[in-house]
C-alpha cells in the first residue's frame, strides 16, 4: 500500500537531497526515518464536546555514519533545505563524537522486511468529525440517563514510517488507530472503560459506555475496606499497566548494565506454570511496524515458557557485544536503552471474569491502576493505587463497591499466585503501552492502604 500522506516516492526523494548533501561533506552513509501523520481528537466533559482537533505532522530524522562515529538530527520541514541542513548538522555532531567500535554498519536489505501487516483501515482513516461527534453523543446520553458526567476522548490517527538508507534499505509501514475512552461520574462513585483498534468498525463504543456507565452506577455509596492480602481479580487493563512494567527489563542491554529483574536468572521458573508470553509483532490484535529502529525484521520471540524466563530481546550493537543474534527490537541508533519487547502477548485461559467472580468466596475486582511506580526493582515490587470500578466479590457476587487502595505488590510474586486467566484481549490503560493480555485471578494481592476516595 502506498499512501498520499506519504508516498513512497516522496520518501526516495527525501534520501536523494540527503545523500546528495551528506557526499559534498565526504561522507557516504546515510539513514532516513521520516514519518507522517494524521490525527483527529474529539474531547468530551460534563456530558458535552468540548473539543475537536486535527493535526497533521511530519518528522524527518537523518543519521549519518562515518569512522565508527554516528549522529542523528532531525527536521518537520521536507522541503531540500531543511532536509539539507539537517544533514549538515548530523554530520557537524557525528564529527566531535568518540568511535564506537562495536557500531554496526548500516543494514542491508533484509529479505524478510516485507512481511506484510495490514493495519491501515478506511473506517479510520476516513472518520469525520461528525462521525466522532455522533458516537461520542450516543456514549453521552447513556451517562446522562443513568444521571452521571461523562468524560473521555474518540481519537482517529493515520500514520506512515518509512526507513531507507544509503544501503538500498526502504521499509515502508502504514497504520491506523482508533482509540476510546470514557469515564463516568457520579459524586462519591466512578467508572472507566477504554479500548484501542486499528479498525473503527471494531471499536464498540457504546458498549465502552455501558460498561462504565455500569461500573459507576454499581459502586455509589462506596464501602471502606481494612487494607490487607485479598483475592483479587484484575481487569485486563489493570494486568496491562501492572504487568507492563516489567517488559524493559526483557532487553539485552538492560541485563548487560545489570538493571534487569532478570539478570543471571534466565532459565529459573519466576512465574507460575500458567504464564506463558510471547512477543509477536504478527499477532491479529497487535499494532506496529514489523520491522524495528534499525530496518531489521521483528521476530516472535517467546519470552516467559511456562513459568520459565526463557528470552530477552536484542539489538544489533547489544547482540555484537555479547555474541547473540538481533532478534528484530532494537531502538533507532544512537540512544542509551538499546531495544524493547513492543508487541507483548500473554497468553490467556479458558475462564472468564464472570468465572473468576462466581468461584471467589471473598475478594476485590479491579478495573484498572494508576499513578504506578517502582519500589524495588529486582523484585519489581511496585506501589499504585485502583481506580473507577474497585468492588467487593463476597459468596461469589459483586456486593458493593468499595473505596480505593494503595498497593505494594511485586509482580514476580503476583505472576506466581495466578489462579486463573481469562481470553487475550487487546487491553488499552495509562500507564503503559497496549499489550494483548487476560484477566487474572491472583491470591494474596497486598493493598497497604486505604484511600480516601
Amino acid at each position: 500500500m502506498d499512501l498520499e500522506l506519504l508516498p513512497r516516492a516522496r520518501c526516495t526523494e527525501i534520501l536523494e537531497t540527503a545523500r546528495k548533501e551528506a557526499a559534498a561533506h565526504g561522507v557516504t552513509d546515510v539513514e532516513v526515518t521520516v514519518v507522517a501523520g494524521s490525527e483527529a481528537l474529539t474531547r468530551f466533559a460534563n456530558n458535552g464536546i468540548h473539543q475537536n482537533v486535527d493535526e497533521r505532522s511530519r518528522h524527518v530524522s537523518i543519521r549519518c555514519m562515518q569512522d565508527r562515529r554516528t549522529a542523528r538530527a532531525a527536521t518537520n520541514r521536507m522541503d531540500a533545505d531543511s532536509i539539507r541542513r539537517a544533514v549538515s548538522d548530523s554530520i557537524s555532531i557525528l564529527r566531535v563524537q568518540q568511535p564506537e567500535e562495536q557500531l554496526p554498519a548500516l543494514l542491508e536489505p533484509q529479505a524478510t522486511v516485507d512481511r506484510e501487516v495490514h493495519r491501515w483501515t478506511e473506517s479510520v482513516a476516513r472518520c469525520s468529525p461528525a462521525a466522532r461527534a455522533t458516537l461520542v453523543r450516543e456514549a453521552i446520553d447513556l451517562a446522562r440517563q443513568s444521571g452521571l458526567t461523562a468524560a473521555g476522548i474518540l481519537s482517529t490517527s493515520e500514520t506512515v514510517e518509512a526507513l531507507l538508507s544509503s544501503t538500498g534499505l526502504f521499509c515502508y509501514h502504514p497504520q491506523t488507530m482508533a482509540t476510546f475512552s470514557i469515564t463516568a461520574m457520579d459524586d462519591d462513585s466512578s467508572g472507566w472503560a477504554k479500548e484501542s483498534s486499528t479498525d473503527l468498525a471494531a471499536l464498540d463504543v457504546r458498549a465502552l459506555a455501558r460498561r462504565a456507565v455500569e461500573k459507576a452506577v454499581r459502586s455509589r455509596h462506596p464501602q471502606e475496606l481494612p487494607p490487607g492480602a485479598y483475592t483479587v481479580i484484575l481487569e485486563p487493563a489493570a494486568v496491562l499497566d501492572l504487568a507492563g512494567q516489567m517488559f524493559p527489563d526483557f532487553s539485552g542491554t538492560s541485563m548487560e548494565d545489570q538493571h534487569s529483574f532478570l539478570t543471571g536468572r534466565l532459565g529459573e521458573k519466576l512465574f507460575g506454570e500458567n504464564i506463558s508470553i510471547t512477543d509477536d509483532v504478527f499477532h491479529p490484535l497487535q499494532a506496529g511496524p514489523a520491522f524495528d529502529g534499525e530496518g531489521m525484521p521483528r521476530q516472535r520471540l517467546t519470552l516467559v515458557d511456562k513459568g520459565v524466563a526463557v528470552e530477552v530481546v536484542w539489538s544489533r550493537i547489544a547482540a555484537a557485544r555479547n555474541s547473540k543474534r538481533p532478534t528484530g527490537h532494537g531502538l533507532p541508533l544512537p540512544n542509551e536503552a538499546g531495544e524493547l519487547p513492543l508487541n507483548l502477548v500473554i497468553a490467556g485461559g479458558d475462564s472468564t471474569v464472570e468465572k473468576m467472580i462466581a468461584s471467589t468466596t471473598r475478594g476485590i475486582l479491579v478495573t484498572r491502576l494508576w499513578y504506578i511506580r517502582e519500589v524495588e526493582p529486582f523484585a519489581k515490587l511496585m506501589t499504585g493505587m485502583t481506580r473507577d470500578g474497585t468492588f467487593l466479590i463476597q459468596g461469589g457476587e459483586v456486593t458493593t463497591g468499595v473505596r480505593n487502595f494503595r498497593f505494594n505488590q511485586g509482580i514476580v510474586d503476583m505472576l506466581g499466585k495466578v489462579e486463573a486467566l481469562g481470553e487475550p484481549v487487546r487491553a488499552s490503560g495509562e500507564e503503559t503501552f497496549d499489550m494483548v493480555c487476560p484477566a487474572m485471578k491472583v491470591s494474596e494481592f497486598n493493598f497497604s492502604e486505604v484511600t480516601k476516595f
